[in-house]
């Protein structure tokens, strides 16, 4: 059973597409089987299947070897479910060449209720929308929108997304829709996410990103789920619709996706739902928290099951054809397996590059196989994986209902491995739980706000510090008295944070949502008048927003 070692949370992975930790793993994966692991069965050539891309090398992996690697699947989910983490709910499906070979169910979709998990049950996939939303644009950037420009992947942004800007001006003018969703616009790491967390709507967030500092331009890799979100909003707007309409007409009901959606309300009203699960202090899964996605629905917001998954990925390994029907333009659907950005230079001789592409995690192998890949995942309790190799028609989906932990990703691996070297290669939710870990500790504050200092500086009268404080980013912070003391107030329909003295003229409040830090500072600062002239919010602070003034 996966226990807690701590009740607070550190910086999201990714909605976190969790672009860092897996290259960190691909780093291990893309190349031959772990020197120290003996290999197994050498892989010959496959049987007569449809032709694979043509820049891949033929393929390697018989039908037996990936038979071997499905036969496989039941005990590891079962065993990693119920022995090593306690993740309520897993849906799994394998596909290939054009053929669904596994799709199963696991487990509960509430903790403490009956109903079980079954291919149809929906999942919320967080930043596994990241390549779903790539194959709605892939469909959609051909032809002319309804201002008479074209929509297409090298379209500046800003012609189709009214008010969106950057700091730089001529970035600005210049950025594209491949620029932003394959995260090299240069907007720092997952910028925006904390307006979302504080209740800020879409049109907010896109209309703020001109705040937030840039990293040179097409030369640096931050993965931003609203720089992606706004890529994909200026295509949808070409075409005068909602992303829910464009990924309905364009994907969803051409793909026969029935149970695919791009909106929170239609997770909910799902009656085979999955609802999300975090593992407490005694290390027992509750289903605490909901997490709405809304404001960042391409790059977070889908919701789907195994069956409808398995549609899609056969349209992924197909070139964009599905049971005879091309739904998505090949060369345009193959335009996102490309790498866009080096987003994990080699930390070794012998290490790989990593690079993104749009939407998908693009890596090579020591055989020259091109892998894609992607994770999603909601610290609020959802984690999702897929991964495969075009040149063998072969992938894997897996789905679950649980805050990551590692076992959607090492099911992969383990899958992969299997059908490759005829065992798996390492430990992989050993690995992953480990990255993980390491992940969520790093957004923690240095300090224990929790252990004041024992020789304290006493606080300022309450009037000192209350009063009302503007932020261009982050709008309009106050401060408050409440039955307990101090109340700090954030957001567009604030949220109210308790204040907790630690030392002098700083506080702490504990942090909540997907981008939770635990304990984070607020520090007063005072000019010449007894009272304070500006606050900083530590958390809120990584890239110098963090300050209000008082009015």
């Amino acid at each position: 059973m996966y226990a807690a070692k701590r009740p607070r949370r550190g910086r999201p992975l990714a909605v976190s597409g969790l672009a860092a930790l897996l290259l960190a793993a691909t780093a291990l994966t893309s190349g031959t089987a772990d020197p120290d692991t003996p290999p197994g069965p050498t892989p010959t050539p496959s049987e007569a299947a449809p032709k694979p891309p043509s820049d891949q090398p033929p393929p390697l992996l018989t039908r037996a070897d990936v038979d071997r690697a499905v036969a496989r699947l039941d005990g590891v989910v079962q065993g990693m479910m119920l022995k090593e983490t306690g993740v309520p709910g897993v849906a799994v499906g394998v596909v290939h060449k054009d053929r669904v070979l596994y799709l199963k169910g696991f487990g509960k979709r509430h903790v403490g209720e009956p109903a079980a998990v079954d291919p149809d049950t929906v999942f919320q996939l967080a930043s596994l929308s990241k390549p779903i939303g790539s194959t709605v644009v892939a469909g959609a950037v051909s032809g002319k929108g309804t201002d008479g420009r074209s929509a297409g992947w090298d379209e500046p942004v800003a012609r189709h997304l009214p008010g969106f800007a950057l700091k730089d001006p001529w970035v600005s003018g210049h950025v594209t829709v491949t620029d932003l969703m394959s995260h090299r616009s240069g907007l720092p790491d997952h910028a925006g996410d904390l307006l979302e967390d504080l209740g800020y709507d879409q049109a907010y967030i896109l209309s703020h990103l001109r705040d937030e500092p840039l990293a040179p331009f097409r030369a640096s890799y931050a993965y931003t789920n609203f720089g992606f979100t706004a890529g994909a909003e200026a295509v949808a707007r070409t075409r005068g619709v909602s992303w829910q309409k464009l990924a309905e007409d364009t994907l969803f009901r051409p793909a026969g996706m029935d149970s695919t959606s791009t909106t929170f309300a239609d997770y909910e009203k799902a009656a085979n739902r999955a609802v999300t699960h975090v593992p407490g202090p005694d290390g027992t899964w509750q289903a605490k928290y909901v997490r709405d996605a809304d404001a960042q629905a391409p790059a977070g917001g889908v919701s789907s099951n195994a069956t409808d998954m398995m549609r899609w990925l056969r349209l992924q390994l197909a070139g964009g054809k599905l049971d005879g029907e091309q739904i998505i333009d090949a060369a345009s659907l193959r335009h996102t397996h490309l790498p866009e950005i080096v987003s994990q230079p080699p930390t070794a001789p012998a290490g790989r590059t990593g690079f993104y592409g749009l939407g998908w995690n693009v890596n090579y192998d020591n055989q020259a196989r091109l892998r894609l890949s992607h994770s999603g995942a909601f610290e609020l309790g959802a984690n999702t994986n897929v991964t495969m190799l075009p040149g063998e028609q072969l992938g894997i989906v897996v789905l679950t209902n649980g805050k990551p932990v590692g076992l959607a990703d090492s099911v992969a691996e383990d899958f992969f491995d299997t059908a490759q070297y005829g065992k798996p290669t390492r430990d992989w939710l050993a690995l992953f739980s480990a990255l993980y870990t390491q992940m969520d500790e790093a957004g923690v504050s240095p300090t224990d706000y929790a252990a004041p200092p024992t020789e304290a500086k006493t606080a300022r009268p309450d009037s000192a510090y209350t009063g009302t404080y503007d932020n261009a980013y982050y709008g309009r912070a106050t401060v408050t008295t409440g039955p307990d003391g101090l109340v700090l107030e954030l957001g567009p329909e604030p949220k109210r944070f308790p204040l907790r003295h630690y030392d002098g003229d700083t506080f702490s409040f504990e942090t909540t949502g997907e981008n939770a830090v635990g304990l984070t500072g607020v520090t007063f600062a005072f000019g010449e008048g007894d009272r304070a002239g500006k606050l900083r919010v530590e958390y809120l602070d990584e890239t110098g927003l963090g300050t209000f003034t008082r009015r």
